[in-house]
């Protein structure tokens, strides 16, 4: 049977600008959740400054808890510089996401640099990682388009991914970051991507904030790519784009591949399970679709 990867970043990309700061055993509580649905690859946090997002402070401790708990599960986390590298690397992570802007505009805004800056830092930040031994995905933000600057060109993204692969990256992320993306327009630069780089394995970040975050995702499984981030609940957002909503619902993309014949491994009820504890963690309902229906059915049955 064909098979996809969700990867689920609800505890990184869905908290880490949540004014509501979760304690250690919260977090734990969630990741066990969500390995226990099923889920076999986790983002769990970033390697940031804790002043500077404070819901980021217990990643290391997290990591150090949960690491060897649940065999067969890949855990990973954001680093964005040398010194988020060399605490990842104390906490015995062996798998890290990278990533920088193919925006100028958003760059500045996010990280306060240009982004030709940005990026030389990533690569730099990329051959250290593989130089210690580690599996590092590296990312492209704003790869479809940006709300500051529009159309974000594909040559600049190709560059950008070549460079990437050539510093030694195992894994190459395309990230919608704003949310811009069209099915029409994912297919095309996923099959330049893969016919410019046939050995790196390719992911994908969407957001839904025009509405077509799962139709981007099942334009990119057609395309060729297996691998996808999510997020529980449908938790995420930038606040550094304008009118940025939250990654595709984990639960929504695992019943749009279960309804077109394709395995996650993860248990659709189970997951919601995790959806409904965020939901009283964060008091508010989320933006996922499948969960109402899993709510609506379990309500009927009595």
């Amino acid at each position: 049977m064909a098979a996809v990867v969700l990867e689920d970043e609800s505890l990184r990309d869905g908290l880490q600008f949540e004014q509501k700061i979760l304690t250690l055993d919260q977090k734990l509580s969630l990741y066990r959740l969500l390995a226990a649905a099923g889920v076999r690859r986790l983002q769990v946090g970033s390697f940031v400054h804790p002043k500077l997002v404070p819901q980021m402070a217990d990643t290391a401790e997290l990591i150090e808890t949960v690491r060897g708990e649940t065999p067969g599960v890949l855990l990973t986390a954001l680093v964005l510089n040398d010194k988020g590298l060399e605490r990842a690397l104390r906490c015995g992570l062996g798998h890290l996401s990278l990533s920088s802007s193919a925006s100028d505009s958003h760059s500045l805004k996010n990280v306060k640099r240009p982004a030709d800056q940005a990026f030389a830092s990533l690569l730099e930040l990329v051959r250290l990682a593989v130089a210690a031994g580690l599996q590092v995905r590296a990312g492209i933000q704003c790869a479809f388009g940006c709300v500051y600057e529009g159309a974000v060109p594909e040559a600049r993204v190709l560059e950008m991914a070549a460079r990437l692969a050539d510093s030694g990256a195992n894994e190459l992320n395309l990230a919608d970051t704003a949310g811009m993306a069209n099915p029409v327009q994912v297919k095309r630069l996923v099959a330049k991507t893969r016919a410019a780089l046939p050995q790196l394995p390719i992911s994908i970040h969407l957001h839904d904030t025009r509405g077509l975050g799962l139709t981007n995702m099942l334009a990119a499984y057609e395309s060729g790519v297996t691998l996808f981030d999510v997020a529980a609940g449908g938790l995420g957002g930038c606040p550094f784009v304008k009118g940025a909503a939250g990654n595709v619902a984990a639960e929504d993309a695992v019943n749009l591949f279960e309804q077109i014949g394709v395995e996650t491994g993860i248990d659709l009820k189970a997951l919601c399970r995790v959806v409904d504890r965020y939901e009283q963690l964060l008091d508010r309902s989320l933006p996922g679709r499948m969960n109402r229906v899993i709510q609506s059915q379990r309500a009927a049955c009595g």
